[in-house]
């Protein structure tokens, strides 16, 4: 169903945001565009699910992060190994970034709307949180939400005290079963409602941890660039590819 039809029908929806690496910037310029072309669609939805780096997007919804996630990038390619150097620490500067940007109150304003995909490291099962306790707490989740193991360091970070890494091996596209309508957002391109689109080809889609991946070249690009930062000008072309 789409968007303009959800709002005319008064049916409930919800945006689901899937894991995406450095294509974040993707997401984030989808973001920016429904903040600037339909802003009452992004504050209707009563759910706002994400998965590893796609549920950071939810706070784009309030808060610019494309200057964030382009600073996050460019030293990340300072270095020799990019993500993978010993000098570079990724989940460091996401929290360092989020305790600088999140209000106070940020985890009153998520508890209840915002929807973390986690996979707890225990039994390997996927675990949906939405409710916080307390700025930091809120942090703690969406930084296991984006631990995806050796990449980002060897010791998982924990949530409650039980240790969770990246939601996008048990939901990469983060919906709950019970939901009517959700809206899907990828930087990659498949059966979603809002992705780049290659080639009409549906068929060469298929289903990997709840989320929809066409088999394209394209695609095998945009997989490197979700682990390894493009350069700035495909940054924005990323931002852009709407």
């Amino acid at each position: 169903m789409a968007a303009e039809e959800l709002r005319a029908s008064g049916t409930p929806f919800s945006l689901s945001f899937s894991g995406s690496g450095f294509l974040v910037l993707y997401q984030v310029g989808v973001v920016q565009s429904l903040l600037e072309l339909a802003p009452e669609l992004l504050k209707s939805a009563c759910k706002v699910y994400g998965s590893s780096a796609g549920s950071l997007i939810a706070a784009a919804v309030v808060y610019d992060l494309k200057e964030v996630f382009y600073a996050n990038a460019r030293e990340v390619r300072k270095t020799l190994l990019g993500p993978l150097s010993p000098k570079c620490s990724l989940l460091a500067n996401i929290k360092t970034v989020l305790q600088r940007w999140l209000p106070e109150d940020s985890y009153q304003v998520a508890s209840g709307r915002l929807h973390i995909s986690l996979t707890r490291v225990v039994d390997g099962q996927n675990v949906m949180v939405s409710e916080f306790n307390s700025k930091e707490e809120l942090i703690q989740a969406l930084l296991c939400s984006c631990f995806l193991p050796i990449y980002c360091g060897f010791i998982p970070p924990s949530y409650r005290g039980v240790r969770y890494v990246d939601g996008g091996f048990t939901g990469l596209q983060p919906v709950s079963s019970l939901e009517e309508a959700v809206i899907t957002v990828s930087p990659f391109t498949g059966e979603l409602d809002i992705c780049p689109r290659d080639c009409p080809a549906i068929f060469y889609c298929f289903q990997i941890f709840n989320g929809s991946i066409q088999i394209s070249v394209e695609n095998l690009c945009r997989i490197s660039y979700a682990l390894f930062p493009p350069s700035i000008m495909v940054s924005q072309a990323l931002f852009l590819l709407l």
